[in-house]
C-alpha cells in the first residue's frame, strides 16, 4: 500500500459520498452542499491508494490567524494505518505559523487528535447548533 496525498480540488462526487457514507457522516445526506463546502474550503487534502479515495480532510481559515478543521475521514478499512496522521501533519505544517488551530473532536477521535498535539482549549466549552444525528 502506497498512500499519496493530494491538494487537487477536482473531486469525484461518488468517491466522496462513498467515503462519507462508510463513515456514517450525516453530511453525505446533503451531497450538493457537501461538495460545494469541500470545493470552497481554504485547504483540502485527499489521500489515495491508487485510484481509490481512502481519506479526506478540509480546513476553513481567515488565511492569517485562525484555521478550523471540520472534516477528517479515512475509510474504515484503512483506519490505524497512519493516513489521518499524514493528513494532519500536512495541515499542521501548512498552518504552523497561525495563532490558532481549532477542531471539535468526539469519541475515539479525541485520543487521535491528542496524539497529533491537540489539547483541550483551556476552560472553553465546545458549542454548536447542529443539524445532524451522528453525534451523541
Amino acid at each position: 500500500m502506497r498512500i499519496v496525498l493530494s491538494e487537487e480540488r477536482n473531486l469525484n462526487k461518488e468517491l466522496v459520498l462513498e467515503l462519507y457514507n462508510k463513515n456514517k457522516w450525516s453530511s453525505a445526506g446533503k451531497p450538493d452542499e457537501l461538495m460545494k463546502a469541500l470545493e470552497n474550503s481554504h485547504g483540502l487534502i485527499t489521500a489515495w491508494d491508487g485510484d481509490k479515495l481512502v481519506g479526506l480532510a478540509n480546513s476553513i481559515s481567515d488565511g492569517h490567524l485562525v484555521v478550523y478543521y471540520p472534516h477528517l475521514l479515512v475509510l474504515p478499512e484503512y483506519h490505524g494505518k497512519g493516513i489521518g496522521r499524514m493528513i494532519m501533519e500536512r495541515f499542521q505544517k501548512k498552518y504552523a505559523h497561525f495563532h490558532q488551530q481549532i477542531l471539535v473532536a468526539d469519541n475515539e477521535a479525541i485520543q487521535f487528535y491528542k496524539k497529533c498535539g491537540f489539547e483541550r482549549a483551556g476552560k472553553c466549552e465546545p458549542m454548536w447548533i447542529y443539524n445532524g444525528a451522528d453525534h451523541g
